[in-house]
């Protein structure tokens, strides 16, 4: 049975759900980092929100981890490159809290077109300004919207019911979506010089920190306002209250800082800041509702193999997973087929899916090859990290599909390229059976399963071969299970795969290598 560590707290409901699908889950929260690391080897899955730490330190101690999930859209908590190495899948839940997000910017947006903190405050004062507070209508005014994704395109439908116009920034949407929605696609330049609001709804790398600088600040309108329910740090804080006590700013509502908590900021105390402490996704329902996802989400993964919001692997449903499953196999094998006939160093890697196999999710299918080719090599590879590693190692990797042309239904063939030039190739099925098949290697047909051991010897067709080899194998004490052959024709090179009740030693290896007819001999393990 797998069990979950709940290391925040979250609903009780999403307990519930692992002890329903028959997961052994433990909630314990507020635990200290050594805590933590004394007792994490103990579980196949992880669920946080923020406030745990999964550093790497974390994930090298929890021996058995399988999955972390956040329940909320930021993993800025998890180490994910170190869990990446590990084979760790993080999982988030980026959509539980879309609506609690985007309606936490429109009301900031209102609040601060409006002065509402500060003529509260007046009012509670035993004040009467109503003059004092001349507020802006939203109406026919222009949002411009920093990231058009899940958050930014709701905040756009709800900013049309005001009557606003929107444009939006975002290098990932289409000139299709964007009609969709209903914004106009602008350069960021465009947006800053034209929106009378602008909203930021993107998250923070390395190309969006401090998107909002002081040069895009002197771009933006005089008068404008600034809302961010996003990421602290893509605003230059130091610059946009030098906008504010310039003037040359109106207005900015902020719910999330460069530095959180955010018990000091140059920003707060000024009159024409709305600051709150990350409400972004604090709503009973989106608390509900992202605990309830993430326990779903690791469930699914823990029990069927279903990936779904997955940060560092390709997504995979539950009915998807059931179908790929042997495919996913086949593909690790074909790999670890290659990988184990390599004896320099690899250049590229084309992976040909045919049939029904170029319908499936190819993404999984090819890390499972990568992880299968390269771990004869780098022990520790698996199918999370075997991208990253080919692409630090300047490996090649393409794909290829196309339709059916063969007499299988479906096949996948690998071709591993060497530094050499010469190439390693492998092709395979799956049967009606569920279990993968060797169809081919070197563009020599034959059929035969994979085994934990096998034999795999390249001879020129001669009559005589199969008692020599037999006769060293059996001298050897060597138990034959299958016997599978092909060869390109008659005379020329054949291909034997013998299947064997344990290891063949190098002596043993060596003395077939001496037969006057074999070009290569080597001992396969799967």
């Amino acid at each position: 049975m797998p069990k979950v560590l709940i290391a925040d707290k979250l609903s009780p409901a999403a307990l519930a759900i692992f002890k329903d699908r028959g997961i052994a889950a433990e909630m314990k929260t507020g635990l200290a980092r050594d805590e933590l690391l004394e007792i994490v080897g103990e579980y196949d899955g992880i669920a946080v929100r923020s406030a745990t730490k999964i550093t790497a330190d974390v994930i090298r101690a929890a021996k058995k981890l399988k999955v972390v999930g956040r329940a909320g859209i930021g993993v800025d908590n998890v180490d994910i490159p170190a869990a990446t190495a590990a084979g760790v899948i993080v999982m988030n839940t980026p959509f539980g809290n879309s609506i609690t997000t985007a309606e936490h910017a429109i009301a900031l947006m209102m609040a601060l077109a409006r002065e509402l903190p500060s003529a509260n405050a007046s009012t509670h004062a035993g004040k009467w300004e109503k003059n004092r507070f001349l507020g802006s209508e939203l109406y026919g005014k222009t949002l411009g919207l920093v990231g058009a994704g899940n958050i930014g395109s709701i905040v756009a439908d709800r900013a049309k019911g005001l009557k606003m116009k929107v444009i939006a920034y975002d290098p990932y949407l289409s000139p299709e979506r964007a009609a969709d929605l209903g914004v106009e696609k602008v350069e960021l330049n465009d947006l800053l010089a034209r929106a009378d609001f602008v909203s930021l709804h993107t998250p923070l790398t390395n190309e969006t920190r401090n998107i909002i600088s002081a040069d895009a600040i002197n771009r933006m309108k005089k008068g404008a306002r600034l809302i961010n329910c996003a990421r602290g740090g893509l605003v230059d804080e130091a610059a946009l209250k030098a906008a504010l006590d310039s003037g040359h700013l109106a207005g900015a509502a902020l719910d999330v800082f460069e530095e959180e908590p955010a018990k000091a900021n140059i920003l707060f105390g000024h009159e024409n800041v709305i600051a709150t402490p990350h409400l972004g996704a604090s709503t009973a329902e989106a608390q509900e509702n992202v605990a309830l996802q993430v326990a779903e989400q690791v469930s699914d993964y823990l029990l069927t193999g279903a990936i779904v919001n997955a940060l560092n692997m390709p997504a995979i449903t539950a009915e998807e997973a059931q179908k790929v499953r042997p495919w996913i196999t086949l593909a690790e094998k074909l790999g670890a087929f290659a990988g184990q006939l390599i004896e320099t160093s690899l250049q590229s890697v084309e992976i040909l899916y045919e049939g029904t196999t170029a319908e499936l999710n190819t993404r999984a299918l090819t890390q499972a090859a990568l992880a299968g080719l390269l771990k004869p090599v780098l022990s520790d590879v698996n199918m999370v990290n075997a991208p990253v590693i080919a692409r630090e190692r300047g490996i090649k990797v393409s794909e290829t599909r196309r339709e059916r042309r063969g007499i299988y239904e479906g096949y996948i063939k690998l071709t591993a390229t060497l530094a050499d030039g010469s190439s390693r190739r492998v092709a395979g099925t799956v049967f009606s059976d569920g279990r993968p098949r060797l169809i081919q290697v070197k563009d020599i047909n034959l059929d035969a399963e994979f085994a934990p051991h096998m034999l795999y010897v390249i001879n020129e067709d001669k009559p005589g071969f199969i008692g020599k080899l037999g006769t060293i194998l059996g001298d050897a004490k060597v138990n034959i299970a299958s016997f599978a052959l092909g060869r390109s024709a008659p005379g020329a090179d054949a291909i034997a795969l013998v299947e064997v009740d344990g290891g063949v030693g190098e002596q043993v290896i060596g003395e077939i290598r001496r037969l006057p007819q074999v070009r290569q001999a080597n001992a396969l393990a799967f």
